[in-house]
């Protein structure tokens, strides 16, 4: 039984989230990489929520951030641990999981590891690691925080998320610019530790050879032109795990999102389900 209903909170070991929908079906989202780990709220609730829209009259899609409070240290597979206390607390398993972009490296642990609370796996713009740049990038991002320095950090991780050509690549530019603008003088984290310590996780994680302990029907999807990781990394993912499949997007960004999407994630859930 699901025993989260209200539509945002946190769970009963404090993990932030945001529910939506109203199906039948349990979809845990691992979340990606943001700045505060608490609840979704405004603008930030619909951006990153609108990819699943579609899935909201089949399944009631939880996405679900890091605990606040994490200790220097923590690793991926701890952070993974504590999805599963989570979902083994509030729902009754298997469920089904996606993972995206920093999410999708948390959740590849989460399944190797407690393969019985999982019903099929999506692994969402993420791959077994970050590319080198995505790195360096990812570890700017993390320093500037530390400085508190929250313009320059927000340009820097959402800058790379601009469409590479064409006209939203401009389009775009100056609601990036102004996001960090407003970012920088309102709403600005109080304590940076939360990044820091996600992005010092994620710069250690390379599941590569773990890959293969994956047991759960999974699927990896993703853009082409992702910023974040390559397509040898998507197909390099997919291949290592035995019962995986690879759906890539030309000419799409970071995170992949749009109708054929949501439809072919609709389609791995219930082929072959109850």
């Amino acid at each position: 039984m699901n025993r989260l209903t209200a539509a945002a909170g946190f769970t009963q070991n404090g993990m932030p989230y945001n529910r939506y929908g109203h199906g039948s079906r349990i979809l845990v989202v691992f979340q990606g990489l943001l700045f505060e780990n608490k609840p979704l709220t405004g603008f930030l609730s619909g951006l990153f929520s609108e990819p699943y829209k579609s899935l909201e009259e089949f399944c009631t899609i939880y996405i679900v951030n890091r605990k606040p409070g994490m200790p220097i240290g923590y690793s991926m597979k701890d952070i993974a641990d504590d999805y599963a206390a989570m979902i083994g607390a509030e729902f009754d398993v298997p469920v089904d999981v996606l993972g995206v972009s920093t999410g999708g490296s948390i959740v590849q642990h989460f399944a190797a590891d407690h393969p019985d609370m999982v019903r099929k796996l999506i692994i969402h713009s993420s791959a077994y690691t970050l590319s080198e740049y995505s790195k360096m990038l990812q570890l700017r991002v993390g320093y500037l925080a530390s400085q508190r320095n929250w313009r320059a950090a927000n340009m820097a991780m959402f800058g790379d998320m601009l469409p590479s050509r064409g006209f939203m690549k401009y389009a775009l530019k100056p609601v990036v610019w102004l996001g960090s603008m407003l970012m920088g003088t309102f709403g600005a984290p109080k304590d940076p530790n939360d990044l820091v310590v996600t992005i010092e996780a994620e710069d250690k994680h390379n599941f590569k050879d773990r890959l293969g302990l994956i047991t759960a029907p999974t699927l990896v999807i993703a853009g082409d032109q992702d910023p974040f990781y390559t397509e040898v990394l998507f197909r390099e993912t997919a291949a290592g795990i035995p019962n995986a499949r690879l759906i890539l997007y030309k000419g799409m960004g970071h995170p992949a999102s749009g109708k054929q999407f949501g439809r072919d994630v609709l389609a791995f859930l219930l082929d072959g389900s109850g």
